[in-house]
């Protein structure tokens, strides 16, 4: 069985397998539209461990703006008027949220942190210490910027889309037919979900970062987070893949479990026309796989 991820987007959801990814939107009259493209494989070195996580994240994130580019200009469309989203606009709406990022859970924790070494002088004396508060505030952050997105009525509905993108990935992956009524069943929260990902990469950081010279100058410090950010996206994918191949061991079960728990922040219980959308995605992935493309 081949291993098959996905992502939420307007009004839709992205599966993606080895031969290619496909996306899957609702339009405003109640119809689904599908988009299709067929990936290369990985070259030989691009496939060792820790390597290929650093790939993979790049190429979700590739992926990720061509899905969300289709689902904006088929969700969004009027009957009488489209105006499809240009490249350009999408690109720098991806910069502009890249930045915003870097600035929110890089630059914001580290100077936090800077801050509260001027009043607890042991956080400045401690590469270990300061990188741990560094974590906590970033965390702290992270799980403010979630709530306060999951109050967007747009941004509800992309998080039943990702439940459903769930249910889906759990109906394919125990084999049984794909259909509405098996996927309703199954739980909207994957040990393999991005949130999960996310959660990994905030604990990873904190180990690698501890190894940045407390004495660095500012300046320095943030430019080693941004330069090690491929490599602690390497060891967290390399993890969140172990946790998903292990997650019937108990000690794994328990691991993964705050995991599941972040993901209440991002998912929602999908209704039936969502888990119709992600089932025609799987479905024509799934046919990708068959024909090669």
């Amino acid at each position: 069985m081949k291993n098959i991820g996905g992502q939420a987007v307007i009004e839709g959801v992205m599966m993606k397998s080895p031969a290619g990814w496909s996306v899957a939107v609702r339009g405003p009259k109640g119809d689904i539209s599908l988009k299709r493209e067929k990936t290369g494989p990985m070259a030989g070195f691009l496939k060792l461990p820790v390597i290929r996580g650093s790939v993979a994240l790049f190429q979700a994130l590739h992926i990720g703006i061509r899905a969300l580019e289709f689902s904006g200009n088929v969700a969004y469309q009027e009957e009488e008027q489209v105006k499809p989203i240009s490249p350009w606009s999408m690109g720098l709406s991806i910069a502009a949220a890249l930045v915003l990022a870097a600035a929110l859970f890089i630059l914001l924790p580290l100077l936090l942190t800077k801050v509260m070494g001027n009043f607890l002088h042991g956080i400045m004396h401690s590469s270990m210490l300061f990188n741990i508060v560094d974590g906590v505030i970033r965390v702290i952050i992270f799980l403010f910027y979630v709530s306060a997105i999951g109050l967007w009525k747009e941004m509800r509905r992309v998080f039943e889309y990702h439940g459903a993108e769930h249910k889906v990935i759990y109906a394919y992956e125990a084999g049984e037919p794909l259909t509405v009524e098996n996927a309703k069943k199954y739980k909207p929260y994957h040990p393999r979900c991005g949130t999960s990902f996310l959660l990994i990469v905030m604990v990873i950081s904190i180990i690698i970062f501890s190894f940045i010279p407390q004495q660095w100058p500012f300046i320095y410090k943030a430019a080693s987070r941004l330069i090690l950010i491929p490599l602690v996206a390497g060891i967290s994918y390399e993890m969140l893949k172990f946790s998903g191949r292990m997650k019937d061991n108990p000690l794994m079960s328990f691991m993964i479990v705050p995991g599941l728990l972040l993901q209440r922040m991002t998912v929602r219980e999908p209704d039936e026309s969502q888990i119709e959308v992600a089932l025609a995605a799987m479905q024509d992935v799934l046919k990708m796989e068959v024909s090669g493309g």
